[in-house]
């Protein structure tokens, strides 16, 4: 699979980067979009998501690096060369909830709530980003048979992806891609109930991403180790956690999703 899109002289851009790119311009636009419902400004929305994406790719980036660092302490000049891959999800999630944190707090603006308008889309994004994983041939499971891959009714060229060097592999940014794309629409059909009190899409985001890419993992055959254990599969038992801690304290509490129709006049 060829990882370059564009190449024009000493130029070139990556599919890596460009799935990535597609999936925080769609996500900042629906955020926009459904952050001007509750009196939300734009301007803040922009600067926000251009901090968090930012900070993000660096966190992204910074996590990466620090379980690889073998390799890097002897490559010191190849840690910027992100076009290369080596995005780890988790670590872009905590840098950039954590610029969301700071960046609301300085304005003003309610955390859980830009969290909520937030949480469906950042998973839209995942699910569109990992498929610069595939143009990278990376973020694969284990070896499997050509039949096992057919049988699953593949597209022919995810087939062809999928066999690197001598070898077939699970299609794992597959399975990612297509499981946080349908939580971005549950997590959108659930968000309109009445039910639903502030906080309860994040708490849901965490709970379903933390499942859903701890499986995901016990596949994989890449993963940044912490000794003998998948680093991702630890920190998606403390999402999932935190997502249940933040749902039923979340439920305790009045504090309605949608606002009132006063709140927005």
């Amino acid at each position: 699979m060829n990882p370059i899109a564009i190449a024009m002289g000493n130029l070139t851009i990556t599919w890596y980067s460009i799935c990535i790119l597609t999936g925080i311009i769609l996500a900042g636009i629906l955020i926009c979009k459904e952050a001007k419902k509750h009196n939300i400004e734009t301007n803040f929305v922009f600067n926000l998501i251009f901090w968090c994406m930012i900070f993000g790719i660096l966190g992204a980036r910074v996590y990466y690096v620090i379980f690889n660092l073998d390799y890097y302490s002897l490559y010191p000049t190849e840690i910027i060369k992100i076009w290369n891959g080596g995005l780890a999800i988790h670590g872009g999630l905590i840098a950039g909830i954590i610029t969301l944190f700071i960046y609301c707090k300085k304005n003003n603006v309610n955390v859980l709530r830009m969290m909520d308008i937030s949480a469906p889309y950042v998973l839209l994004a995942q699910g569109i980003g990992r498929w610069g994983n595939f143009f990278n041939s990376e973020a694969h499971g284990g070896i499997v048979s050509r039949s096992f891959l057919e049988n699953l009714h593949l597209p022919e060229f995810i087939i062809n992806g999928m066999h690197i060097g001598a070898y077939y592999y699970h299609p794992t940014f597959l399975y990612e891609s297509i499981f946080c794309v349908l939580g971005f629409i549950i997590l959108v059909l659930i968000r309109k109930m009445k039910c639903i009190k502030l906080g309860n899409i994040t708490a849901l985001y965490l709970i379903w991403y933390g499942v859903l890419r701890f499986f995901i993992e016990s596949l994989r055959t890449d993963s940044l180790m912490l000794g003998s254990l998948k680093m991702a599969q630890v920190i998606s038992i403390i999402m999932v956690i935190i997502g249940i801690v933040i749902f039923i304290v979340t439920k305790i509490k009045c504090e309605n999703y949608n606002i009132s129709k006063e709140e927005r006049a």
